[in-house]
């Protein structure tokens, strides 16, 4: 039976402040492997709720390099993931840019509606959204300095985990 369980904005924001600008040894670094984004973005929400999910092909998990989701560390995959799951793990929503909260994410776009780069939110002030980010590495970047055609907000609602009984 799946529970609902919580999602700590604060502790999402603590690991992307603490990371932002070094790489977690725990997890693969794919900074020379098409790039590093998703899978900082993917540690961010693991830091918030604790859970990832291990279905083979469709789940978000990462045990190293070679057992991880395409999820974990893959722009559209995280997106997929994200607003599909209805089992264990985080599950997110579109959002609108004026409804962001810390510990959401933003992905970037191209004129085509490709999607290639995942920042984490840190906080919205007098309405600037400011992000951490991996491969161009970034701590409180504002999103207004980034170069994008197309912008796709992910509301992280809550996570879930499996019940025990």
């Amino acid at each position: 039976m799946l529970a609902q369980i919580g999602y700590d904005r604060d502790a999402v924001v603590r690991y992307a402040q603490t990371w932002a600008m070094g790489r977690n040894p725990r997890f693969p670094n794919f900074d020379h492997m098409g790039g590093d984004c998703t899978n900082f973005a993917s540690q961010c929400i693991f830091a918030g709720c604790g859970v990832m999910n291990p279905t083979p092909v469709t789940g978000w998990y990462c045990n190293g390099l070679g057992s991880r989701s395409a999820s974990w560390s893959g722009v559209e995959f995280l997106f997929t993931f994200l607003t599909f799951n209805n089992s264990v793990g985080p599950y997110a929503e579109i959002a609108a840019p004026e409804t962001l909260l810390p510990g959401d994410l933003v992905q970037l776009g191209d004129e085509s509606g490709h999607f290639y780069h995942t920042p984490v939110v840190l906080s919205v002030e007098d309405g600037e959204v400011l992000v951490a980010a991996h491969t161009f590495d970034a701590l409180l970047r504002p999103l207004s300095t980034y170069s994008f055609e197309q912008l796709r907000c992910l509301h992280i609602v809550g996570a879930r985990s499996w019940k025990t009984v």
